[in-house]
This record gives structure tokens, sequence and C-alpha cells, in this order.
């Protein structure tokens, strides 16, 4: 009995030594968090939010606050809230009459990215095209409208084109602070980005007129804001400039989980259209936006849908392709 005595006490005082050592490591853990900013902690350790396969389970299950949620409430707390002015004339959700179905072919968009997002990481979308003029900005703008309209999901639409920046025009919202003194390192993340009333659709401008956009990109700040930022949302839709005319594009495409490529019809040429595509071989190209189609194809077997041009005007189709 002795013995068994001895060994009960022996294993509870090593129980006890190791209860002090686990406890001792603890401070520099907490230290170390708590002497990082709040914002910054939550976007590291935060994790993805899982979202529903299908667009039609859109509304998201009620659970108790995540470490994502709390951090998102913190950056609700401390970005600014400018009152945005949008542009009826480039939005077919503020303005029906641009196009009898422009808003529901952006919806059957938004349908055709949450079917891909089910069988492939798909968070960070980058809008390019080949040449200027195709509307680009104006389907990031519409897209991430169609996106918000849905209960609680989240929608932040990054100007890129730093070059000619213009989304900021289409939200009526302020310039800067933006992209460009992020990337300066003149601004932090609560600075630049803005939100609207609904707190659903989140904006960074693309900021003050530079004149080497390209190395600002490529100096790895831009991949530090996404790694911070896109945890927090539903969807961020980068508009960027043509993939054609300088390397800005194929920057960020590096950062993106995949690109859709917006071709003009009666505009683009198709040596254009082909030569984009191979600029962009490597990159997960998830679909192509034919724009400016003067008019939409009737339903059939093919994948097509219908919606207003770049321009804000008239009638137009959107044609969809899997790589």
């Amino acid at each position: 009995m002795s013995r068994i005595h001895d060994a009960l006490k022996k294993a509870e005082q090593d129980r006890a030594t190791t209860q002090v050592t686990d406890i001792g490591a603890l401070p520099q853990q907490v230290s170390a968090v708590t002497a990082a900013p709040a914002w910054e902690e939550s976007v590291a350790t935060a994790p993805a939010e899982v979202v529903p396969p299908a667009e039609q389970t859109a509304t998201k299950a009620v659970a108790p606050p995540t470490a994502c949620e709390s951090r998102f409430d913190d950056l609700r707390a401390h970005c600014a809230q400018p009152r945005w002015h949008v542009d009826t004339d480039a939005s077919v959700f503020a303005n029906p009459a641009l196009s009898p179905q422009a808003a529901e072919q952006f919806r059957t968009l938004r349908s055709r990215l949450y079917h891909l997002q089910a069988h492939q990481t798909l968070r960070t979308i980058l809008i390019t095209s080949a040449i200027p003029r195709e509307g680009k900005t104006w389907v990031t703008s519409n897209l991430a409208q169609a996106i918000v309209r849905q209960a609680d999901r989240r929608a932040l639409v990054i100007d890129a084109d730093l070059r000619a920046s213009r989304l900021h025009s289409v939200l009526g919202a302020p310039l800067s602070p933006g992209l460009t003194e992020y990337l300066k390192g003149e601004a932090d993340e609560t600075q630049i980005i803005q939100h609207g009333a609904d707190g659903n659709l989140w904006f960074i401008p693309g900021g003050s007129q530079v004149t080497n956009p390209s190395e600002l990109l490529s100096n790895g700040r831009m991949k530090t804001l996404l790694e911070r930022v896109a945890p927090l949302f539903d969807w961020v839709l980068i508009d960027s400039p043509p993939c054609l005319s300088v390397a800005d594009a194929g920057i960020l495409a590096a950062h993106c989980d995949g690109i859709l490529v917006v071709v003009r019809a009666g505009q683009t040429p198709a040596a254009m259209a082909q030569k984009s595509r191979q600029e962009l071989q490597g990159r997960n190209v998830i679909g192509v936006v034919l724009n400016a189609v003067e008019q939409a194809p009737k339903y059939g077997s093919s994948y097509h849908y219908g919606y207003g041009n770049g321009n804000g005007s008239g009638r137009g189709t959107a044609q969809g392709s899997r790589n």
C-alpha cells in the first residue's frame, strides 16, 4: 500500500508541475497579442468565413459572434463613413429604367459565382479587360451592388486602377485617402476603407494620383492588405487596368482567387481578346463577360444572360464561361 500511495502522490505532483509550466508560458502569448493593434491581430488570426455553396442558402444561420465578426465591428467603428451619392446613370439597381432585365442578369452573374465558389476557393475576384473602355468598372460596381442586396452579404470593392480611378465617381465617394496612400505607407486600413449607410457595401478608392503604380502594387503591401481584410468579407472585387496596356493587372492577379475578363461586343478586336487570354495564362480565369450586345439572345442551352451596356444605357448581354 505504501508503494501505491507513493506512486499516486508522485503522479499528483507531476500533474501540478505540468500545469504550472503550461500556465507559465501564457504571459508571453498574451503579451504578443496585446502588443499589436487589435485590428491587425484580428485580421491575421481570424478564420475565413465559410460561404454556402449556392445562392439559395444565401441567408446565414444565426451563430455566436466569431473573432472575425468581432473585428469586423471594430473596422466598422473606425473606418470612414462618408455620405455617398451613387450615380444613378451607372447603377442598374438605382435606375431600373436603364434596362428592363439588367438587375436580374447581374443577379444571374452573382449566382454563377456562388456555384463556382462551391467547388473552389473563390473570394477575391480581379475584374479586368483587354483594352480600355470595355465596361469593367461598370460591371464591378453593379456586381457588388447585386451581392449586397442579399441578406447579410458583404462586399468590398477596391479601385486598383491607379492610372485612371473611376469607381469613386460611380459610387459618389471621396477619392482619397485611398489605395495609393496605403501602398505608400501613409495610411492604414481603417483610414482608406469606406462604407455606405447600410454597411454591406464597402469601398477602397484609388487615392491620389501617382507616377509609379506598378512599383507600388509590387511592394508587398497589396498582398498584406488583402490578407488582412479579405477574411472579413464574402466577396472582394478588384477593378484593375486593362491587362494588355500595362503590367498592373498581372501583378494584381497573383493575389486573387479568380479573374473575370470583360469584353465589349463590337469594339474589342478578336485578336486582342485572344491575346488577353494568353497574357493571363496560368491564372484562374473563371469567366468572360460579353458587354454591350445590342440584343439579348433567347434562353437556351447556352450559358448566356443579358444586361445593359457599360455606359449605363441600352441593352446588352453577358456571356460567361468556365475557362
